[in-house]
């Protein structure tokens, strides 16, 4: 282990941006200690939103701590207002509970949840959902004071910055996530809340409702929120979000996400999002520096957190793939997903298989696409050299496309000139 202590060994990745009291905190720390982390149910897959506190989970527990993820079930049928500028939309019964199982699957990559004595998933509702209105008003919601929940900046921007304000079912969710520490403290020891810095406001409410109601001293850390140096945000809020779910990202789209990062990133994301040391880190850092174009760090930095979050196969996939799309031979293998991630921004249609089957014209082809606005132009563009299938020069404007020509399962890429593709999808 790179650190003695826990906390030495986060603050050396980048983990801590702020924390209640650090001596006490590693002082904590010292001996096997209980600790959780929230994550929101809200979608069927985490993102790489999420891959910070995963990743900081991931070594307290190979640190010796206990490991709580806490699917918020409970607070995820009321939403978290922070630093959100709209009401979240509220989930069923179903959709949460489908939403908690993709959750589980994927931190079990990242922690041993199997064993209790390491780990565990649990879900705020088994505990909030037993509460009755009035309980819950003499419980927990006489130790709060509305003054301060309103000075909190989450709420006072939603205050002064929307017309409609804050809903009191809003308002009400960092009381909801202030007793979870105070339950889990109660019924697991648990010690540590840990989370993004947007979280701050409600970890320190959930400590000061743990003094109130069990008379005792529970700590705080919290990391920072990552966007990357352009500016491309690591957020489901965004719709641009990266899943960890290889049907909603591709390995392949996910290791390319990475594979771009820019060089000022590469270094912080490989202490962030690799267990690779720090020494083998600062070397790639080095190489970077060297040879910007050969991109060591990016290419370190995506093969090792694909491998942790789609496993070897994911990685063979992932390279197997761009090794095709951006190599000399034509594509063939591929699956519609990673097609669909390849060319996510080029235009594309949908045509009945039949016509396939019996048979299309490439002329005929590029005018459905709309690579040429009839087949006269697409003729020319052939004869100039300038069409290609899936990779591969067109030269005979003859050409019939069967089902043989595929790139995947159902689709084909034509590209016309050096960067014009169009995608042809056959059902």
């Amino acid at each position: 282990m790179e650190h003695a202590n826990a906390l030495d060994l986060l603050r050396s990745r980048g983990f801590v941006q702020d924390a209640t009291d650090a001596d006490e905190i590693r002082e904590l720390l010292s001996s096997p200690t209980t600790f959780y982390v929230g994550f929101d149910p809200t979608a069927p897959s985490l993102h790489i939103g999420n891959l910070m506190g995963m990743m900081a989970m991931a070594w307290l527990q190979r640190c010796g701590h206990r490991a709580l993820a806490v699917a918020g079930g409970g607070t995820g049928r009321i939403g978290d207002p922070s630093f959100r500028d709209d009401e979240r939309e509220l989930l069923d019964d179903d959709q949460i509970a489908r939403n908690l199982e993709g959750i589980r699957a994927q931190l079990s990559r990242f922690l041993d949840l199997d064993d209790p004595a390491r780990g565990a998933l649990l879900d705020n509702y088994d505990w909030l959902g037993r509460f009755g209105y009035l309980e819950f008003l003499r419980e927990v919601g006489k130790h709060f004071s509305v003054n301060q929940m309103i000075a909190r900046e989450s709420v006072r921007r939603r205050l002064t910055e929307r017309e409609q304000g804050i809903s009191y079912t809003e308002f009400s969710y960092a009381l909801l996530q202030a007793y979870d520490f105070a339950h889990l403290h109660a019924a697991e020891g648990c010690m540590l809340q840990a989370g993004g810095s947007d979280q701050w406001g409600n970890i320190v409410a959930g400590i000061d409702l743990t003094r109130r109601m069990h008379g005792a001293q529970v700590h705080g850390l919290v990391w920072p929120l990552v966007e990357r140096s352009d500016g491309r945000k690591f957020s489901k809020s965004t719709g641009e979000a990266v899943w960890l779910d290889a049907e909603q990202t591709s390995p392949y789209a996910f290791y390319q996400w990475f594979l771009n990062v820019p060089d000022a990133d590469a270094g912080d994301f490989l202490r962030w999002f690799t267990f690779l040391p720090l020494e083998r880190i600062i070397e790639l850092e080095e190489e970077m520096a060297a040879d910007p174009a050969g991109r060591a760090a990016q290419r370190a930095l995506a093969e090792e957190i694909t491998r942790i979050v789609h496993g070897d196969d994911g990685v063979a996939a992932a390279l197997a793939a761009t090794s095709v799309l951006f190599g000399p031979e034509p594509f063939r293998g591929l699956d519609d997903r990673t097609l669909a991630d390849a060319f996510d921004s080029a235009p594309s249609v949908d045509l009945p298989r039949a016509d396939l089957e019996a048979g299309i014209g490439i002329l005929s082809l590029m005018a459905s696409v709309g690579a040429a606005r009839s087949n006269g132009e697409a003729r020319r563009l052939i004869e100039g050299g300038g069409v290609s299938l899936n990779n591969e020069r067109v030269s005979d404007p003859g050409l019939t496309v069967g089902p043989d020509d595929l790139a995947s399962a159902t689709t084909l890429v034509l590209r016309v000139g050096k960067k014009r593709y169009y995608l042809a999808r056959f059902s």
